[in-house]
């Protein structure tokens, strides 16, 4: 699939890892629209959550100013919708089944990655995982030779990634490497109930929005998801950056 060229625009919302988090989504999309932006940019993991269906219907309703870019579960949702997956825990089913046909054609269409030119910061490309893979973990301790490797053949400067959940900002190898952290499941420190995302033009400005994180729970244990109960737990104490960073700098790779 060839990469899409968009731009130039001034400013850019990026919500990344959304996970079918429809309060946090809601109260992110409220303070994109205060704000005021040209685009906003979604780096993957859309719908894999709670509750996928009405995740896609409030992100469509935004039209052309939302380009999404596939993530690992995106693409899992399709694969296993299309029968080109195993189906090996109870989620599984269940999430194909919360999806429309509809739905799963829209993920389908996602690219691997986006590149948007923006006032300030030139050519940026958006990704999941990295560049080459949706599944590569990219964080703040990623290695100056693997962000050379991971990056080496594409020319963007600055480079959005999101799949680790962490919000940063840095430079390494010679480019800039950003998560704008996660709007649904974010790995954090802060309180319950925060969301996290970016606002990029004509720099990068890291961004947190409170939400009812209550809600979110409630509307989780109504849905029937198998994993539920996991989710709940990753939304009231969730896994610390520096476990994370550990595991993922130990895998690489991880879906």
């Amino acid at each position: 699939m060839t990469t899409p060229r968009l731009g130039p625009v001034s400013r850019v919302a990026v919500l990344a890892d959304v996970h079918g988090n429809v309060p946090a989504l809601l109260a992110v999309l409220d303070e994109v629209a205060a704000v005021g932006v040209d685009l906003i940019v979604f780096p993957g993991d859309l719908t894999w959550g709670p509750e996928p269906q009405t995740t896609v219907d409030l992100v469509q309703e935004l039209g052309r100013r939302a380009v999404f870019v596939r993530g690992n579960a995106d693409r899992a949702v399709v694969e296993l919708a299309r029968g080109e997956r195993e189906h090996t825990r109870p989620r599984d089913p269940w999430m194909v089944r919360q999806h429309t046909p509809e739905a799963v054609e829209f993920l389908a269409g996602f690219p691997l990655s986006v590149v948007v030119e923006v006032t300030g910061l030139g050519a940026v490309r958006f990704c999941h995982g990295s560049p080459r893979d949706d599944t590569e973990c990219v964080t703040p301790e990623t290695s100056e030779e693997r962000f050379a490797e991971l990056s080496r053949d594409v020319e963007e400067q600055v480079i959005v990634t999101a799949h680790t959940h962490l919000q940063f900002d840095r430079e390494v190898a010679g480019r800039r490497s950003v998560n704008p952290g996660s709007v649904g499941l974010p790995y954090h420190l802060g309180a319950p109930g925060t969301a996290y995302w970016a606002l990029l033009g004509p720099d990068v400005d890291l961004r947190k929005t409170r939400y009812d994180v209550q809600e979110a729970v409630d509307r989780c244990r109504t849905t029937g998801d198998p994993s539920g109960d996991t989710v709940v737990r990753y939304l009231l104490t969730p896994p610390t950056p520096a476990e994370i960073i550990a595991d993922a700098e130990t895998r690489v790779f991880a879906d």
